[in-house]
This record gives C-alpha cells, sequence and structure tokens, in this order.
C-alpha cells in the first residue's frame, strides 16, 4: 500500500465528506504531479474491501497500463475493478458489470458523448471525476456532470512544502500570437503554426538549452512531427543525444527509447502530441515548450512535466512560444469553478497584446490598425504592425509577472471571456453610446466607478 501525502488524505477525506452530503457526481481538481493516480487507487480500495465494483476509465492504453500497476500496489481487489479505454468502454456498456464507483482520470474530458454514453449507462453509481484543470477551451462547465467541486493545493503550497520542485522560467521579451488561426476546436492551426515559426527558432532552442539547462534530461513540446524531428536532428548535431518520438512510431520503438531516457541515455525526447497526459517520466528537470497553445490544460501539463521534486532541484520551463502571455505562471494560484464561462465564439486569432504609441504613448489593442486611435501616429513594424515577428533574440526569465505584464494578462482574459469587452477593446471613450458601455470601459481600464457616472453625466446618458 501507499503511503498518502498529507494534501492527498485531506482530498480524500473532502470526497469521503461530500458523498456524506449526498453528492452522487464529484469533479476533484489535483495538480499535476501530485499523485492523482495513487488517491484514486485509495478511494478503489476503500470500495473493494467492501466488496464494491469499480469501473475506472481512462483516454490512452498507456495510462490502462501504468494505473492497472499502481491499483494492485496499492492493495486492491483487481477482481472487482474494470479497466479500460473510454473508446472501448463506451462501446460495450452493456457487458461491464454493474458498478458501484466510477472513477474517471483527466475528467476535463468527460462532456465527450463517449463518456456521457458510460455515465448514462450507470445512472446509480457514484462517479468521482479527477483532472488537474476542470476547464474547457469551450467555455463549456461541468454542471451538467458535477454536483460539486474539491480543489486541490495551490501550487506555491505544494513547492513550499516541497511536493513540487521550485521553477526557473524563461521566456520572450516579446512574441506575437496575432497571425495564427485557429482550428474548430479552438487550438492553433497547425500550418499557421509552422507559416510563423521560422527555422532559427530550432538552433536557438538549442542554444537556451545550453545557456539555461545545460545537462539536464529534457521534455520537447513540438507543434508537429516534422519539427520534432528537426529539433531532435539539431540537438544531436550540437552534440546533444535526441531522439523523437510521435504517435506513428512503432510501439516497442517508442517504449525502448522511453527506456533509455529513463536510464539517461537519452537527453532529450522531442514529441508532438505524444507526452502530455498521464505518462510517468520522473527524471524530467527541463520543458522545451516549441508548440503555442490556447488550452490552459495542455500548459499546465506540458509546464509541470518537470516538477517532480527532487532535493535541491530547481526545474527549468524554457518557452520559446510566450504561453506565458496567455496563462501566466504554471504556479500562479488559480480559482476552479464547475459554471464555466458560457459558450465561445470561434475567434480569427488569439488576443493580441496591448500596444503603446511612441509618439503619444497611449495604450490600445491593434485588431488591424495601422495607425494611432487616440493621435493618428503611424504605426511601424517596430511596433508591431505587421503581426508576429520571430527572430533569434535571447529569453529572458521571469520569476513574476511585472505589474505591466499582470495588467495586460487580466486585460486579455477579460476580453477573451465577454463580448462587451471584446467590442470595446479598442475603442475610445467618446465613441461610447451608453452609461452600460461606460461602465464597462471603465472596469476593462481598472477605472474609479466614479468615472463612468462623471462622463455619463457630462454627455447626457443620465440625467
Amino acid at each position: 500500500m501507499y503511503k498518502l501525502r498529507n494534501y492527498q488524505q485531506l482530498t480524500i477525506s473532502r470526497i469521503v465528506g461530500a458523498m456524506r452530503e449526498g453528492k452522487r457526481a464529484i469533479m476533484v481538481q489535483q495538480p499535476p504531479r501530485t499523485g492523482k493516480t495513487v488517491i484514486m487507487a485509495e478511494i478503489a480500495r476503500r470500495a473493494t474491501v467492501k466488496g464494491n465494483r469499480v469501473l475506472f476509465v481512462v483516454h490512452r492504453k498507456e495510462l490502462v497500463d501504468q494505473a492497472w500497476q499502481t491499483f494492485k500496489s496499492n492493495d486492491v481487489d483487481m477482481s472487482l475493478v474494470t479497466m479500460g479505454m473510454v473508446q472501448t468502454l463506451t462501446r460495450h456498456t452493456d457487458t461491464i458489470p454493474e458498478p458501484a464507483v466510477i472513477l474517471i482520470d483527466e475528467a476535463h474530458h468527460v462532456l465527450a458523448k463517449s463518456y456521457r454514453r458510460i455515465i448514462d449507462a450507470f445512472p446509480n453509481a457514484v462517479r468521482i471525476m479527477v483532472t488537474a484543470t476542470p476547464w474547457r477551451m469551450s467555455g463549456a462547465g461541468f454542471g451538467d456532470v458535477a454536483d460539486c467541486l474539491i480543489p486541490g493545493q495551490q501550487m506555491g503550497w505544494l513547492i513550499k512544502n516541497g511536493f513540487l520542485a521550485p521553477i526557473r522560467y524563461f521566456c520572450p521579451p516579446d512574441i506575437e500570437t496575432a497571425e495564427l488561426k485557429l482550428k474548430a476546436n479552438g487550438e492553433f492551426d497547425e500550418a499557421s503554426v509552422a507559416d510563423a515559426m521560422k527555422p532559427k527558432v530550432f538552433s536557438n532552442a538549442v542554444k537556451m538549452y545550453q545557456e539555461h539547462a545545460s545537462g539536464m534530461q529534457a521534455i520537447a513540446y513540438a507543434y508537429n512531427v516534422a519539427s520534432a524531428k528537426r529539433l531532435a536532428d539539431s540537438f544531436n548535431a550540437a552534440g546533444i543525444t535526441a531522439a523523437e518520438v510521435d504517435g506513428a512510431t512503432p510501439k516497442e520503438e517508442r517504449d525502448q527509447l522511453i527506456r533509455e531516457y529513463r536510464d539517461g541515455k537519452i537527453t532529450i525526447l522531442t514529441n508532438a502530441e505524444l507526452f502530455t497526459e498521464g505518462l510517468d517520466l520522473p527524471n524530467v528537470d527541463c520543458v522545451i515548450m516549441m508548440r503555442p497553445t490556447q488550452s490552459l490544460s495542455l500548459f499546465l501539463q506540458f509546464s509541470m512535466r518537470a516538477m517532480n521534486p527532487r532535493k535541491g532541484k530547481t526545474a527549468v520551463i524554457i518557452d520559446h512560444v510566450d504561453n506565458l502571455s496567455r496563462f501566466g505562471l504554471p504556479t500562479d494560484e488559480r480559482e476552479w469553478k464547475l459554471s464555466g464561462e458560457g459558450k465561445k465564439k470561434k475567434a480569427r486569432s488569439d488576443i493580441q497584446s496591448p500596444t503603446t504609441c511612441p509618439y503619444c504613448f497611449a495604450s490600445f489593442y491593434r485588431k488591424g490598425r495601422t495607425t494611432c486611435p487616440f493621435c493618428g501616429h503611424l504605426l511601424t513594424k517596430e511596433n508591431g504592425a505587421d503581426g508576429p515577428q520571430h527572430v533569434d533574440v535571447d529569453l529572458v526569465e521571469v520569476t513574476q509577472p511585472t505589474a505591466a505584464a499582470q495588467k495586460r494578462l487580466k486585460i486579455a482574459r477579460m476580453i477573451q471571456s465577454n463580448e462587451m469587452y471584446k467590442w470595446l477593446a479598442d475603442k475610445r471613450p467618446e465613441q461610447l453610446e451608453n452609461y452600460l458601455q461606460l461602465q464597462y470601459y471603465a472596469k476593462l481600464h481598472g477605472y474609479k466607478p466614479g468615472w463612468a457616472w462623471y462622463q455619463a453625466k457630462k454627455r447626457g446618458f443620465i440625467r
């Protein structure tokens, strides 16, 4: 049996407490690298000791094998456990023994029809759905499938108490993603990423690794298979042992490369769409992000891959695509909720950073402008008129976002979450037409509430 950490015991106690209160569909948030499978194994052990059947649902074959070993090591009665991939289980609900408890791993996927089919087939079972990120890019909430949310410990507490490694985070001083197109699922389109990422970024990746993480074992996330292979070639050419793996790599070859990586024979593994969720690679000390993402789930899975603790260890995260500007640091405190943000409209591009006019120093959102909306000054390449510029710049270390960066991130999140804020992003006060617009404008720019009232009174919007 595993000896549970104090925060794992606390999470289980909260789950038991919720069940005693009559909750039957429980969403559990637990940060990456903090033993989600161990928590579920303990719940399964307690259930099977009482003779209750357990259904354990995952979405990748590798996770089935890994979870099976964890459950066995925790003295779970495996004769009472049905464990498998959602893709298989959803087609055979009529032959699955009736479970008393359903455990769902990586439960941010649970809104998919395949999961719903399993849930609907066993309405009397208690559902415990575990994820690092109860969040969907679509803005959909989880209220339809869960009746309570149990949040885990915040990152800062886990680092302070030695359960996660502290980090050093390096990112570009300014990389634009405004011209990256989006696919229907909200992720960046591979073709637009390929167009935006210049070949010289790969030599930069090697240079930044040598400067900030030399000798560390690393996982590199590339935006497609071809870029992952080129990246591995670049590291090998620099005398750093690297290998590329992807979904098309034969299983035996992939398993062999992972074994060699675990044994320290390979320093860097590059991949596309592979090492995201669940796979246990405890010796990763550095993460190299060459893939921009709009998914908070993916960002945390990427960046926290290196945060397994070890005495004296500080993980290094090298972010070549400025994912930081979309999500902040992976160690930031986050407030999780079941309600979601409502359905989001498909956008042509990601939120741009504010532009500052070099003539009048006004800040505003470009949205295709070539002149400053305040003074009419012509905006040049240097202040961003032609969209993203990928140059061979040195990355800078971020210990915590500057006040300006925090404000920019807050504004970007506000714009992403609300159509009114999005409409107001490039407007001036004199262009606003009513008191409500002035109130939203004041919130967006951090003005005091009295500002909106004064402007509305001055312009005759209120009597």
